[in-house]
């Protein structure tokens, strides 16, 4: 059986949302919030992180435009990009996990149906040289890419809370 190049990056992504996932899965808020190891980092804290990072990269294969990129990190400019990362007051990870859904779903819509060639330039970025442009095929190699990374992330810090791992 061959599949086809969408059905191909569905299946990668949708394998990474689940071990992202799997690792929330049983967690009270609070050790959804909680650090298990010297990072700051938190499950509800990366299912939150990946589901706006996906959000910014879907919305960028979509339309060609991004948000632009802060040109000077205030106080205020940190803490909102510290908040992307733990679940705030009034937040739970019944939200996040929902958000995320909603999220996916729209990304996995624009999968099935953008031009796969289609190239936009990159936002102007202190990292980013001009002129660079990525497909939106890369787009979505790279929001699949960010997904796994941080479900191993997410994977780490649930052993360290109660034993549970995703793999293995």
């Amino acid at each position: 059986m061959t599949t086809n190049e969408r059905d191909d990056i569905l299946d990668f992504l949708s394998k990474h949302r689940y071990f992202l996932r799997s690792a929330a899965e049983g967690l009270t808020d609070e050790q959804a919030s909680t650090r298990s190891t010297v990072s700051e980092l938190t499950i509800g804290g990366l299912i939150k992180h990946v589901s706006t990072v996906e959000q910014h990269w879907a919305d960028f294969a979509r339309t060609g435009t991004s948000e632009e990129t802060p040109t000077e990190y205030t106080p205020e400019v940190l803490a909102a990009w510290a908040d992307q990362f733990r679940l705030i007051d009034g937040e739970t990870l019944a939200d996040v996990l929902a958000s995320y859904e909603k999220v996916a779903a729209a990304t996995d819509d624009l999968v099935r149906t953008l031009d796969l060639n289609a190239a936009y330039e990159l936002p102007a970025a202190p990292w980013q040289p001009p002129g660079v442009f990525w497909s939106v095929r890369r787009v979505f190699l790279h929001i699949t890419a960010e997904t796994a990374q941080h479900a191993g992330h997410a994977d780490i810090i649930r052993e360290a809370i109660d034993g549970k791992k995703s793999m293995g």
